[in-house]
């Protein structure tokens, strides 16, 4: 097995984005106008929002902006693995919001039912499949954790070592917990484009290649400024669209709104793709039921297959530059690529001689408590959600459905939520954000060579609301 030669290949753009059915670039706004309400940013969380907007009024007047083309940042690069949890794992949850993570389980439930509604009921091919996730043990210590959640009649089923390589053949396994219900797979790009087609069939407005560079109040209504990118076809300069509500979904992007932008910071994640394998490769690792699988070490690794029988191997790395910085320079790592490609390999070695077509990274917007929050400003004329830590693909439908109860002006069950009223606390400006992340890490890091124990930093962190336990 030659890591190098296997990567030798393989493209630079994300597999999920890297075919002719990506549709054509929408023209960018080019007069100003006037909405009900408009939603900035076109991945999972605009979109949604859109759609339910309209779904909820056919007759609102709803414009969607987007800066690049919908479904280009982490919307269309993650590993496509869609949860019901809205807390980043239960026991997250559990840590940060006792009193109300019953709750929150049952509507991340409720939410995930929704999505694969919406999906029937539009016809979305986005390729979704509800095949639950294994978590599974690599180290001994890691067994009990996963045997003590065993809970069938809820759908959490524990599988020895033995049954375990009856359902997926690897040699690091040591056991799992098969989450039969919460978790689906999907094509994140197709259902990015899939949300696309409904809400303008419905009869929303969208623009992509339009910045929206200022969120102002004008007291009855808000003024949301714009101008082309560069590089969008237009002859018009700026514009500026008068809007009764905004939603804000521009995720690991730096906020419009001033008092959330210390709340986010972007770590870089990455995965490669395979190429599809054959009959005999499939026999191989068997795989059958197509579950998700997440490992569960602090830096863990999520594959799962694809429509046509890639593996998609994600994780291990989580990188933050200095400043928050976001680029399109740090979306390749040859060091993580090669990392991640030993690691398939000590995973699969039956599948030795497999190369990988694809290797792509991109931002994750992660946040102190590691699940959404929600911002409002100009007495409730715009929402913001932020914060997923890249399990959006399920909240961020949820996450929508709150903003939209925000701007109504009503107290609703959601917006009574201590997860929907309480931030997360800030993330320390630099240069002490760059040296706590730095620390954290290597806290993490330790603590997998120490039989999953946490030490001083991490049980201090873990005190003061910004552990993570998932």
């Amino acid at each position: 097995m030659d890591v190098k030669a296997a990567l030798a290949d393989a493209s630079t753009v994300p597999f999920w984005l890297d075919t002719d059915a990506r549709p054509q670039p929408l023209p960018p706004l080019a007069a100003d106008l006037e909405a009900d309400l408009v939603v900035v940013g076109g991945g999972f969380t605009g979109l949604w929002t859109a759609l339910q907007a309209k779904e909820r009024d056919p007759d609102r007047h709803v414009v969607l902006l987007e800066a690049n083309t919908v479904g280009w940042a982490a919307s269309g690069r993650n590993g496509g693995f869609c949860a019901a949890s809205l807390t980043h794992g239960y026991d997250n949850g559990e840590s940060h919001l006792p009193a109300e993570n019953e709750r929150l389980a049952a509507l991340g439930r409720e939410n995930l039912d929704a999505i694969e509604a919406a999906v029937v009921r539009y016809g979305m091919d986005c390729e979704f499949e509800r095949t639950g996730e294994l978590d599974v043990a690599t180290e001994d210590y890691q067994v009990p954790g996963l045997r003590e959640a065993h809970d069938p009649d809820a759908g959490f089923v524990f599988l020895t070592q033995e049954e375990l390589a009856t359902i997926v053949k690897s040699p690091t396994y040591k056991g799992a917990l098969w989450d039969s219900r919460e978790v689906a797979m999907l094509n994140p790009a197709k259902l990015c484009w899939e949300l696309l087609r409904v809400i303008r069939d419905l009869g929303v407005e969208v623009y992509e290649g339009t910045k929206v560079t200022d969120v102002s109040d004008r007291k009855q209504t808000v003024a949301v400024t714009t101008e082309p990118v560069s590089g969008a076809a237009t002859a018009a300069g700026t514009a500026t669209i008068t809007a009764q509500r905004v939603a804000l979904a521009t995720n690991v992007f730096p906020s419009l709104l001033k008092r959330a932008s210390l709340h986010t910071v972007p770590v870089y994640d990455y995965a490669l793709m395979t190429e599809p394998l054959s009959d005999d490769q499939m026999a191989a690792i068997g795989w059958e039921g197509r579950q998700g699988i997440g490992d569960c070490a602090n830096r863990f690794h999520y594959y799962r297959l694809t429509a046509d029988n890639r593996i998609l191997f994600g994780g291990w790395d989580a990188v933050y530059h200095y400043g928050r910085q976001v680029s399109w320079k740090y979306d390749q790592n040859r060091e993580t690529f090669e990392t991640l490609a030993q690691h398939f390999f000590e995973t699969f070695p039956q599948l030795a001689d497999v190369r990988f077509t694809h290797k792509w990274g991109g931002a994750i917007d992660t946040c102190s408590r590691f699940f959404a929050f929600f911002v409002t400003a100009y007495d409730r004329k715009v929402a913001m959600a932020a914060g997923f830590t890249g399990l959006g693909v399920g909240a961020s439908r949820f996450a929508g459905t709150v903003m939209l109860d925000l701007l109504s002006g009503e107290e609703t069950e959601l917006t009574q939520l201590e997860m929907v009223r309480r931030r997360p606390l800030p993330f320390p400006p630099e240069p002490v954000a760059w040296l706590g992340i730095r620390m954290t890490t290597n806290a993490l890091i330790k603590a997998d060579e120490n039989q999953g124990r946490r030490g001083p930093l991490l049980k201090v962190l873990d005190a003061v609301g910004m552990g993570f336990d998932s």
